[in-house]
């Protein structure tokens, strides 16, 4: 672990643009990587944020195929809503590119053929699914099949999604081609390997003896399970007609393997946002005094963690990570996001249906933050952290405080007369709160970290609800100017330690104690937010506190300042706006049902005497009631047009019996009579069920009258 390093380069993963951006991206990377980003920023850190769209592999391919456009117009597409998204959201990259810039070709064609001179690369010539009828090799999700190891007919080439399993595409047994639906063949290929194997002593010594102890157990486990499990010779390259050409001879026709190509997407962002702000891009990735962080999700650990560290190791000048803490998933109402099945929360869908809650959100995600174990996204408990933590404990401390600094005082700060031992208490409390936090987030904590920011605003809470100065000023207002002196350095101290989690409400806040009148007061922080290190120029204001002021400055705010009016910091979240949100998701997964939902196989064949010997006549329930101890069964009287008879029914569960009082009916009136609990049920109401496995009454389009037969 590199201590007090110069500058820092921090790389959230490059997000795929083949669909938008849900929360569980949210959660697992780009939050966190922005909590830590602002963070050193506002410690006076050298930083360089790096992201961009990968837009290169198989599954952009498949996706301009389905849509009936091109892999071009597809990246473009998703990669203009992805990052308009991260913009209104303040993720505050210093850079975001995209795989298919020049820039990125460049970096990395140069990157593979270093490898090829030095040696690093084995060639062989293996054997591959080909389709025949599509005069093309199969990437891995081009095929389907049988999982050799549980059975699921729906494995793909690379991975059984139901038990797990990496694959290759020659296990899958019945593979089909996606394209044409043919059965593919093998053909003979050349491609080029990255021999990972080589690589086993020093990831061992880099990985397993050297992070031991400071790297998450979750990545780490998963690192010492594939390094024990044996590495083995990984292919860098392959036949595709998307993604960056393999720039050696003897190579035509053949592409980049997206995840070779893609890791190196942080080094060319790097250069783009280098070359634009006139900065040497070489340090943030060579110089051993910087520190590299790359923020992941669980599914990227081995890449990160083993094979691009291995192609860095074989380059020879680039420095490795020093962490790579991937957090794990996050699920939505209990059931595992999806993009396909359209199972999530997407991010621009909510900025423009919770506007000007953005923070809202990222609160949200990071108090319940997948960091340890999956953990479950619901929108209950998203109300419920607005409405009971937000708004009850953070937005009314500082409401309180504004709105009697300008009752009492005209919104001018007092000056403090003598503190007493629960002053200094308070403001000596206060003082350690940059440490704690500080503690948690170099740990990777930041679940931990907001919590105790909270505590800071429960800290203010509770020292105004124990000194009560709306009372104390009926008979001591002397002593009230002190109290709401201290009150306000609380306030003023969550301006600057809610900016890496709240920045949008540390901005608001920042206006309403109007600390950009104080630059006198603090001139040392400013030089560190220069406009052209910073890309979100609508969250940072040019602040006048530091992180550091605050444990070594009592003067937060001085006496004689002049704070604005009170501003709602957060607004409560009705359930009805909650509802609406429940009820989009029941109808996706109703649409999911539906989709998904296949017919039960034909019957053995019958001959139309058989069917004749059915006698279906359209009736009405006119009685029903539940059978006495019986959850499942209504006894119902129904009029067949022959006559009124009594027929049970299991449908209780599904139906009251008010509600189908009047109910056109199927009868099937000639089934032989057979007693449930004593009671003869004489004929059978016929149903189906729909996309939600809900009970549905076979009734008649068309208004036949009882008696009516079914032909």
């Amino acid at each position: 672990m590199i201590q007090d390093p110069k500058r820092y380069t921090i790389t959230a993963a490059l997000p795929y643009t083949n669909g938008p951006i849900h929360i569980g991206h949210l959660a697992g990377v780009y939050v966190p990587a922005d909590i830590y980003s602002r963070y050193l920023r506002l410690q006076g850190k050298d930083v360089a944020f790096i992201c961009g769209s990968d837009e290169h592999g198989v599954a952009i391919s498949m996706k301009a195929k389905k849509e009936g456009i091109t892999p071009q117009e597809v990246i473009d597409k998703y990669d203009g809503i992805i990052r308009k998204s991260f913009a209104d959201f303040g993720i505050s990259f210093n850079n975001y590119s995209r795989t298919s810039a020049k820039i990125h070709h460049d970096t990395a064609s140069e990157f593979f053929r270093t490898l090829y001179d030095k040696g690093d690369f084995i060639e062989e010539t293996t054997e591959q699914l080909y389709d025949a009828k599509a005069n093309q090799f199969l990437a891995d999700r081009f095929v389907v099949g049988t999982c050799p190891k549980c059975g699921n007919d729906g494995a793909y080439g690379d991975q059984c999604e139901n038990c797990g399993s990496t694959l290759n595409a020659t296990d899958l047994i019945n593979p089909k081609s996606t394209i044409t639906g043919e059965t593919p063949v093998l053909k003979s290929t050349k491609h080029w390997f990255l021999p990972l194997d080589r690589y086993d002593a020093f990831l061992r010594e880099w990985i397993l003896e050297g992070h031991k102890n400071d790297w998450k157990t979750n990545v780490y486990g998963q690192v010492k399970s594939w390094i024990d499990a044996g590495l083995e010779p990984r292919a860098v390259t392959r036949d595709l007609d998307w993604g960056i050409d393999v720039p050696v001879e003897g190579a035509e026709g053949k592409k980049l393997y997206v995840w070779f190509d893609a890791p190196i997407g942080y080094i060319s962002s790097t250069k783009e946002w280098a070359a634009r702000e006139g900065k040497d891009w070489e340090p943030y990735w060579k110089d051993q005094d910087t520190k590299l962080v790359h923020f992941i999700g669980k599914d990227n650990i081995v890449f990160h963690c083993i094979i691009f560290p291995a192609m860095l190791k074989a380059e020879g000048s680039y420095i490795l990570p020093d962490n790579v803490p991937a957090n794990e998933f996050l699920n939505l109402e209990g059931n595992k996001l999806s993009t396909s099945k359209n199972w999530a929360v997407w991010l621009h869908e909510y900025l423009e249906e919770f506007p000007d809650k953005q923070d809202v959100l990222r609160y949200a995600l990071t108090s319940n933050a997948p960091e340890t174990k999956d953990n479950d996204f619901t929108w209950k408990d998203f109300q419920a952290r607005n409405n009971n933590e937000l708004v009850a404990v953070f937005g009314n401390f500082v409401n309180r405080v504004v709105v009697l600094t300008n009752k009492y005082y005209d919104g001018v700060i007092p000056a403090p007369n003598e503190f007493t031992e629960v002053d200094e208490q308070t403001l000596a409390e206060l003082k350690a709160y940059p440490a704690v936090i500080s503690s948690s987030v170099e740990r990777y904590r930041f679940r931990e970290a907001l919590g105790e920011l909270m505590n800071v605003a429960r800290l203010g809470n509770k020292y105004l609800a124990d000194e009560e100065p709306w009372k104390v000023m009926k008979d001591n207002p002397e002593r009230v100017k002190t109290q709401m002196y201290v009150a306000l350095q609380i306030a003023a101290a969550l301006s600057v330690l809610a900016e890496p989690f709240l920045p949008f409400t540390a901005a608001k806040l920042s206006k309403i104690l109007n600390l950009g009148d104080l630059k006198e007061h603090f001139a040392g922080f400013s030089k560190f937010l220069k406009e052209k290190d910073r890309n979100a120029k609508d969250i940072f204001l040019d602040k006048t506190l530091g992180w550091n002021d605050i444990s070594e400055t009592s003067d937060l705010l001085p006496a004689g300042h002049k704070i604005g009016e009170a501003e709602l910091l957060f607004a409560k979240i009705e359930d009805e706006e909650i509802q609406k949100q429940i009820d989009k998701l029941e109808a996706t997964k109703t649409a999911n049902l539906a989709e998904n939902k296949q017919a039960e196989p034909q019957k053995d064949l019958i001959q139309f005497e058989d069917f004749a010997k059915m006698d279906i006549r359209i009736g009405t329930i006119l009685e029903a009631e539940k059978m006495p101890k019986a959850n499942k069964l209504l006894v119902l009287k129904v009029d067949t047009g022959i006559d009124v008879r009594t027929i049970v029914s299991g449908i209780a569960e599904s139906f009251s019996p008010e509600e189908i009082i009047g109910k056109r009916v199927s009868v099937l009136a000639n089934l032989a009579p057979r007693a449930l609990r004593g009671v003869e049920s004489q004929g059978m109401i016929l149903m189906t069920t729909n996309a939600e496995g809900k009970l549905v009454f076979v009734n008649p389009d068309a208004d036949a009258p009882n008696g009516a037969t079914v032909n």
